[in-house]
């Protein structure tokens, strides 16, 4: 039997899936290291796939990062995002791969956009201009997939997790999304003794979140479903998955559950001078919940592990 390669191990998605796959008793992992192979380099990715006897391919490799980061690296977060893809689904393919899963975003689809978002919603109007160059490259992925599978008859899907948080993320102060940012800025106000906490926007947007494990879980459950499992509630020309929990809180809801779980005792202000983007982004789970796969792990315990890892790796999170 040939290798599971879990491209981007070392991030979040990627170090969950690798975790669900070793809790499933897969012993076959394979991972690197980007001193074994750059992703972005074609000429190594291709002689890795020449090296290892690869069977299937998770590809949760990517540059990722939030508002702050997508406005200020658009180029950065285009080129490494294609070259990433167009590398590990073209050397798979000339590996003789024929099972891969690519691990996209919820920031796929249209700025306006009818709630809850649908996958019948791609390339159907214009995106969210902040993270526009990301989002193309991650579109690019899907139709990537789906032209392999026409051509060459490949079994290439795609899951387009909404916002993910859990061990792993990132807890960088400017760089992060908002779930680690709030964990960050309320964890630090408890130890400052600080009697206020700000939050940008009014507290009114509505957002989905989902656990990295539940993540996981889907991403190993929708790679393993047969072909003709798959395929019937998908499309050729329409073949990624939404991931989500099909349900969502309001940003004051989401601030004062990170308050409860981290300690905090002060109040929480909301900046209504700052924007609070769009007023609701919520997946449409219904063809994933057709497959067999519901997310399990509920925001409030899900936050609690969060932050417990933040704890335990907090000199590292703050890098």
């Amino acid at each position: 039997m040939g290798a599971i390669f879990v491209a981007g191990h070392r991030g979040m998605v990627g170090s969950a899936i690798v975790r669900k796959l070793q809790a499933l008793g897969r012993t076959n992992i394979l991972t690197a290291g980007r001193n074994e192979v750059d992703l972005a380099r074609q000429e190594q990715v291709e002689a890795f796939f020449r090296k290892h006897d690869i069977e299937q391919v998770y590809l949760a490799a990517a540059k990722v990062g939030g508002i702050h980061a997508n406005n200020t690296y658009p180029a950065q977060f285009i080129y490494e995002n294609l070259m990433i893809e167009c590398n590990v689904i073209h050397s798979a393919h000339v590996a003789g791969v024929q099972k891969l899963l690519l691990l996209g975003s919820s920031c796929i689809y249209p700025r306006a956009v009818a709630q809850p978002m649908r996958e019948d919603a791609l390339l159907t109007g214009v995106l969210e201009a902040t993270n526009e160059p990301y989002a193309v490259a991650k579109i690019a992925g899907i139709k990537l997939c789906e032209s392999y599978n026409r051509e060459y008859g490949r079994d290439y899907r795609g899951v387009m997790p909404t916002n993910l948080y859990g061990p792993n993320d990132n807890f960088h102060p400017e760089n992060s999304h908002v779930i680690p940012a709030m964990i960050r800025r309320f964890h630090e106000a408890v130890q400052s003794g600080q009697k206020v906490v700000t939050v940008w926007g009014t507290g009114k947007p509505m957002r989905e979140f989902l656990h990295v494990d539940d993540m996981a879980a889907a991403s190993v459950h929708v790679m393993d479903l047969p072909a003709e499992v798959y395929s019937g509630v998908t499309q050729p020309m329409l073949s990624h998955i939404n991931v989500g929990t099909g349900v969502d809180c309001t940003i004051r809801e989401l601030a004062e559950t990170i308050g409860e779980v981290t300690g905090y005792k002060g109040d929480i202000a909301f900046d209504a001078t700052k924007p609070d983007g769009t007023a609701r982004k919520l997946m449409d789970v219904s063809k994933l919940e057709r497959l067999g796969w519901k997310a399990s792990i509920s925001l409030k315990d899900g936050l609690r592990q969060a932050y417990e890892w933040f704890l335990a790796n907090e000199k590292n999170a703050r890098l």
